[in-house]
């Protein structure tokens, strides 16, 4: 299936020739420019304040209607904890997942405009039914009061139920692959500033997200616990009606890149050729005798010729039985691919072991996303000589905070400092702010098994504070200890999370910019079942051990600093890993390949050659 090439939607309602971005357009942000008769605009940060504006507000909506979703469930549908875990669980890997379904359907049949579009208003629709769910009575069962059982909901309010998670699930699913993308096409990829303009712009996108999440966790997730459900799911569905009216306000101002068909159609061509002419012998010098081809207008940088992954180099062999067209296009482009093609697949096997060590990385996040919140629950969580009590799920907002904060310090004060000394414009290579982030998640692993070990200490040898319920005695060790782990996990997001999703950006083609922004998501989806699977091992594993179960429902009678070090230790193997990969890997486009080279060779005079 041969690919469109590139387009820019037009947003004049004069309707002029549509333009056509080939990947090799010239401009300044904020100047016009010429494509075959038809202006171009990149405003860049002129635009911003529609599409983070737009991202704020979509993000204090959704993480608003989510983040208490499962104390929503067993508080007003009367679910066990059972039930309401595992509808929660299908939910997040749902949308993990669903994210590589919007990005084909958004690379190949939508773009990235029409894809969000559909995607925000899901997302108001689905906060909207679970509003109803609390406000209506007859949607939910009836409360238990001071009832020993409680009646639990009938088939059609769960059915309604689904039916808002459903929205969320297309609304979230469309939005975290392609919002991302969409804002980083507002720059010019030519110019100098557009550059700078997007390295910036992943920076600035990661602020507000965590902004919204600390927001969310906190005044929402209070309003909704301890004022009112239906005001505090009220809120979610106002901020995501104004994310809506912000979003579409910015309509004209907007480049819309259209799709240019399936990336994943020239994908499987190359793998299924080289199958097919596994046979054939390696051309001498390939950068010159491989088969290569550039349709007009065509969408994606075009890619030099790179020696790795040679074996895929075989489906660019024009053999004496292929036929091109006249215009020196191949006829049947499952039975011959150009050497483009090839590269362009090969960008993509090298983004894969980089991903896996990445996806890796995440069970730090995930690990520290959940246990501090048990480890809270047993420590002294007073503040202040009035005996205030943090909740404990409110110390995950540090994450979010170390995050939030060293973003600032990271964007305005170290990338310029290191641009100074390295000459590179990001101020460090993009693996290497992946692997910093890896370092940092290994950090806090390591300090999160000393502090466990020390409340732990504390709960055994000192006077406790009296009894959490359901849990154990209370260790007088202050939580405020849980900082550290908590803000050295946010800085490993600073530099993992947001170097990872600037990776996938840059180095896939440019038509599979959406795939790129859902292998991140794919990436956390895959970290969560793998933590779920390690918990269940090490539970079932020590639970008649001599020792002990390591993961007991009272942490004073498990080992919880063994399992942090334990996943340390899994972390240390795959930084280790990682620096392998890295120091294997070719960027995309670069001068730092193992041996690139450049061809112009003409088809047609190739087949003679080829032929002769």
């Amino acid at each position: 299936m041969e690919r469109k090439p590139l387009e820019v939607e037009s947003t004049d309602h004069q309707k002029p020739p549509s333009a056509v971005y080939d990947g090799s357009v010239m401009a300044v942000d904020s100047v016009e420019e010429e494509v075959e008769e038809t202006k171009v605009v990149y405003r860049g940060w002129k635009v911003m304040p529609f599409i983070i504006g737009n991202e704020t507000f979509e993000k204090l909506g959704i993480i608003g209607t989510l983040s208490n979703l499962l104390v929503y469930l067993t508080a007003v549908f009367n679910m066990k904890s059972i039930t309401a875990a595992t509808i929660i669980n299908a939910f997040s890997g749902t949308i993990n997942f669903g994210t590589f379904v919007a990005a084909f359907l958004c690379d190949t049949y939508f773009g990235r405009y029409k894809t969000l579009t559909v995607a925000v208003i899901a997302c108001f629709l689905g906060s909207l039914v679970i509003l109803l769910t609390a406000a209506v009575p007859q949607l939910h069962p009836a409360p238990c009061g001071t009832a020993l059982s409680c009646i639990g909901p009938s088939g059609g309010q769960i059915a309604f139920l689904l039916l808002g998670l459903g929205f969320l699930v297309v609304g979230a699913g469309g939005i975290r692959p392609c919002n991302l993308a969409f804002g980083a096409d507002q720059f010019n990829p030519k110019s100098e500033s557009g550059k700078r303009g997007i390295d910036s712009f992943f920076n600035w996108y990661f602020f507000t997200f965590t902004f919204a999440q600390i927001l969310s966790l906190t005044l929402i997730v209070y309003i909704q616990s301890n004022v009112s459900w239906t005001i505090g799911l009220t809120i979610p569905v106002v901020l995501m009606f104004l994310a809506c009216v912000i979003f579409f306000a910015g309509d004209k101002l907007y480049v819309k890149i259209k799709a240019s068909g399936s990336p994943l159609a020239g994908i499987a061509q190359v793998i299924a050729v080289a199958i097919k002419k596994r046979g054939l012998k390696p051309t001498k010098e390939p950068w010159l005798n491989l088969y290569n081809y550039y349709p007009p207008k065509y969408a994606n940088s075009k890619l030099k010729y790179t020696d790795q992954f040679r074996f895929l180099d075989k489906a660019a062999i024009l053999a004496p039985e292929d036929k091109l067209e006249a215009d020196g296009k191949p006829a049947d482009p499952w039975k011959l691919c150009t050497m483009q093609q090839v590269e362009e697949v090969k960008c993509i096997v090298r983004v894969l072991p980089i991903w896996f060590a990445a996806s890796i990385y995440y069970l730090t996040i995930t690990q520290q996303m959940t246990y501090p919140v048990f480890q809270a629950l047993q420590s002294d969580r007073r503040l202040g000589s009035r005996g205030f009590v943090i909740p404990a799920a409110t110390y995950v907002v540090f994450l979010m905070t170390g995050m939030t904060v060293f973003i600032i310090f990271y964007d305005r004060v170290l990338v310029p400092t290191l641009r100074r000394i390295t000459g590179i414009d990001t101020g460090i290579t993009l693996l290497q702010r992946i692997g910093t982030g890896i370092f940092f998640a290994f950090v806090s692993l390591i300090v999160s098994g000393f502090v466990e070990e020390r409340r732990r200490t504390f709960a055994l040898t000192k006077p406790t504070l009296g009894m959490a319920p359901r849990k154990g005695e209370i260790s007088s060790m202050s939580a405020m200890w849980l900082i550290p782990q908590l803000a050295l996990a946010g800085i490993a997001e600073a530099f993992g999370a947001i170097g990872q999703m600037e990776f996938y950006y840059k180095q896939f083609p440019e038509n599979m910019r959406s795939f790129a922004g859902s292998i991140f998501y794919v990436g956390a989806g895959v970290s969560s079942y793998l933590g779920s699977f390690l918990i269940a091992m090490v539970h079932r594993t020590t639970q008649n051990s001599a020792g002990g179960n390591w993961l007991a429902e009272d942490l004073n009678k498990g080992r919880l600093d063994y399992f942090y070090f334990m996943i340390a230790g899994i972390l240390a193997v795959n930084f280790a890993y990682f620096l392998v990969m890295s120091r294997w890997y070719r960027y995309k486009g670069s001068d730092d390949e193992v041996t690139t080279y450049e061809t112009n060779v003409d088809p047609i005079k190739q087949q003679d050659k080829n032929t002769a």
